[in-house]
């Protein structure tokens, strides 16, 4: 069983990701031609024993019934039964679905989580880019003891941008975890959590525990003064910080390092970053999803649709200019026109744009429905991750730094 978890924020979060959330939920965004939370789904459907997917979070059933619909109708011959469970808040006086977070939300939905009698279930954050290594997880959890409650999969990042993250410090025989700390103040680790785990059911009783001691705080609190004095709700647990620290050094946190690609889509920036690793990754996986590769010399020039420099995804239904040229890392979505002598590069199309004559787009994403005149130069600043330092994450800086001034960052027309 796996529960889907995505952004922990709320309609009204994702600020950084802007414009780009603003008419559709982030965790719907299209990275290499697909919504980003399907090809978490198309990981998880690769699992044999796999019997449900849970999508928990907050944004509107409208929202999602569609995309939830077509992944139904994708995998309906995998017999996997897909399904969105939606915050409800618990007592009449809780305005914000996104009070019950990670853990609050995986205790919500205990009864779900548990239909079906599962022996394990995963849980993967739906801001999480990477090459998901989800029976190698499994299989290294269930060689850990009997006590094990969750396994984190662990990748390594620099040691500044460590203190970004949860870091964790384990044994690298076991994969035990012995402490475990969610943004640290100063150094701990370079080894960091990728908000990818599998769990043993035992770690819902362990939630029922955290959920009855906030309400016995929360009783006596009450005596003393209205509300509860943080001015949350007894469902709201924090996975990291009232889950994961606890259990560390108990013999039931345990990590497994791995060499993956990682990413999270946490900027605009980083979605042509995950752009690039998503279309790489089909190569392996789907190289039908790719454009043919090579310099078309004419109209009626083979099986090309233009000059393609790999990687590049065209859809179907786009129309494209033979004497175009396309690549690396491109993306072009449902309905889009791209005209004579357009040359794209690092940039995402999104759906009904119009690119007229000789127009040249460099790491960019163009929003749907934009028409780009004949001529234009659109250009943004790469922010890929430092490849002079290993192990090096995207940034993600906010939009605009400590003077006001905007950030160097890719262009985005919304």
């Amino acid at each position: 069983q796996i529960n889907l978890k995505h952004d922990k924020g709320g309609p009204q979060k994702g600020t950084r990701f802007r414009p780009l959330s603003l008419d559709t939920p982030k965790p719907l965004f299209p990275v290499a031609g697909r919504p980003l939370i399907a090809h978490h789904i198309e990981a998880c459907v690769q699992l044999k024993e796999l019997k449900e997917i849970l999508i928990i979070g907050f944004y509107p059933q409208t929202q999602m019934e569609g995309f939830v619909g077509d992944m139904q109708a994708l995998y309906s011959s995998s017999n996997i039964n897909i399904r969105r469970v939606k915050h409800k808040p618990q007592l009449t006086y809780l305005q914000e679905f996104t009070s019950l977070v990670t853990a609050g939300g995986m205790y919500h939905f205990r009864d779900q989580i548990r239909a079906g009698n599962p022996r394990a279930f995963f849980v993967l954050n739906g801001d999480v880019c990477t090459d998901f290594p989800l029976q190698e997880l499994y299989t290294f959890h269930t060689e850990r003891p009997s006590s094990a409650l969750v396994t984190i999969m662990s990748t390594e990042a620099t040691r500044q941008q460590s203190l970004h993250y949860g870091c964790l410090v384990f044994d690298r025989a076991s994969g035990a975890v012995s402490h475990y700390v969610e943004k640290p103040s100063s150094y701990v680790s370079t080894f960091i959590n990728c908000g990818v785990y599998v769990c043993s059911m035992d770690i819902l009783t362990k939630l029922a525990q955290i959920f009855h001691a906030k309400g016995e705080e929360y009783s006596c609190l009450s005596y003393s003064c209205s509300g509860n004095g943080n001015g949350k709700e007894q469902g709201h647990i924090k996975w990291e910080q009232e889950v994961l620290t606890p259990l560390a050094g108990t013999d039931m946190l345990f990590a497994m390092p791995v060499p993956n690609w990682w990413s999270q889509l946490k900027t605009a920036g980083s979605a042509i970053y995950a752009n690039r690793h998503y279309l790489a990754l089909y190569r392996r996986t789907h190289p039908e999803r790719l454009a043919n590769v090579g310099h078309k010399r004419g109209e009626g020039d083979g099986t090309l649709i233009c000059t393609v420099y790999p990687d590049v995804y065209v859809h179907p239904s786009a129309t494209v200019h033979h004497s175009a040229v396309l690549g690396p890392n491109v993306a072009i979505r449902p309905g889009v026109t791209i005209g004579p002598g357009v040359r794209i590069r690092e940039s995402i199309v999104l759906e009904q744009a119009q690119i007229k004559d000789h127009t040249l787009i460099l790491h960019s994403i163009v929003g749907r429905g934009c028409t780009i005149g004949a001529w234009t130069r659109v250009e943004g600043t790469p922010s890929d991750p430092d490849p002079n330092k290993p192990f090096a994450k995207m940034e993600n800086p906010p939009l605009f730094n400590n003077e006001g001034k905007l950030n160097p960052s890719i262009t985005i027309l919304g």
